[in-house]
């Protein structure tokens, strides 16, 4: 019996794995990686995601990938490789994140713009936080920004009403409500997840 202990067979590496699956297409092989790396894969998305939830999704797609990744890639450290393909995963899914979080500012920030009138006129403290950030937005912008924006698309004016009760060119009109709206946009992509 003493000998059986240090005769049994050793688990099988991984890249012995990874050719058996190539072979025979049997997901229980993926399966065993899964089992061996859950952790490692779990704590990267963790570090990147922040998130207990999403980290455990990403962890789930990530091993969805395997079933595919392991035919494409030629793979000689599956350990690094998947290191890697977790972090490049997690990268890929912030930016997303990022960017979805980006078009929603932009869809909101029109609308807020003719909201933010009233956040003007009355107490700040009693709008939503989107339009508190806009307020601030508005405030940060140079002067002749902020006038021709909010004439412009809180009070309805036309460019030549602008430039008429302004007295600048239309040409200069267009310029500052363009960059007010960029400057307006860029203030709040900034500030958004601080607030």
């Amino acid at each position: 019996m003493f000998l059986k202990l240090f005769s049994r067979a050793k688990p099988p590496q991984d890249l012995e794995l990874i050719q058996q699956y190539r072979e025979t297409g049997d997901v229980e092989l993926v399966g065993q990686l899964f089992e061996r790396y859950t952790e490692m894969v779990y704590l990267i998305c963790l570090k990147y995601l922040k998130d207990e939830d999403e980290s455990k999704d990403a962890t789930m797609h990530i091993f969805e990938q395997l079933l595919t990744g392991l035919h494409k890639h030629e793979i000689t450290n599956f350990k690094s490789w998947l290191h890697v393909l977790t972090k490049n995963y997690c990268l890929m899914l912030l930016r997303s994140q990022k960017k979805r979080s980006a078009d929603l500012i932009d869809e909101k920030t029109l609308p807020l713009v003719e909201k933010a009138a009233l956040a003007h006129a009355t107490d700040p403290a009693d709008h939503e936080p989107e339009l508190q950030l806009l307020t601030k937005g508005l405030d940060a912008l140079s002067q002749e920004q902020r006038t021709c924006v909010e004439l412009f698309y809180l009070q309805k004016k036309s460019y030549k009403e602008v430039a008429e009760l302004t007295g600048y060119e239309i040409g200069q009109v267009k310029s500052h409500i363009q960059n007010g709206k960029r400057n307006l946009k860029n203030y709040i992509n900034k500030n958004y997840e601080q607030e």
